[in-house]
């Protein structure tokens, strides 16, 4: 697998059940800030058939808790639907509304730096993001 893929795949696997990040989210933890589309197109081939999942060791990849930044389930061109991408986040506690919106910023997962650094991001970048996304300015502390 690619540097960026394998990135979007860690990152992806760090959200905790109940939390969720989107797709601009991982593409800027990954170090590609403009590849949200690149992140979504990633996460539809790690589906339950898909050699590339069965080869990626531990665990399956918790593609549902990648949304849209606007709060809103928005799936398209994978082999699950997005209500079946509401059930699963509605099944970890996220309130979605029947219009498939919710509060993004109250399942947000911020990770920490720690994690951003074991993703392989320098902290030049880490500094670099933290004064120019919004969100960003929330990242723990190691």
């Amino acid at each position: 697998m690619s540097q960026f893929k394998n990135a979007v795949v860690k990152i992806v696997r760090e959200i905790p059940k109940g939390q969720v990040v989107s797709y601009g989210q991982v593409a800027l933890y990954a170090g590609i800030p403009k590849a949200a589309r690149q992140v979504g197109w990633i996460l539809n081939r790690f589906g339950d058939n898909s050699i590339e999942a069965l080869t990626v060791p531990n665990q399956q990849i918790p593609w549902w808790r990648v949304v849209n930044n606007s709060g809103r389930v928005s799936i398209k061109g994978s082999k699950y639907s997005a209500n079946v991408q509401k059930e699963l986040l509605v099944s970890e506690g996220i309130k979605v509304k029947k219009d498939l919106t919710f509060d993004i910023e109250k399942y947000r997962f911020i990770p920490s730096i720690r994690h951003l650094e074991e993703v392989g991001l320098e902290t030049s970048y880490i500094e670099l993001i933290s004064r120019k996304i919004e969100y960003s300015s929330r990242f723990k502390r190691k």
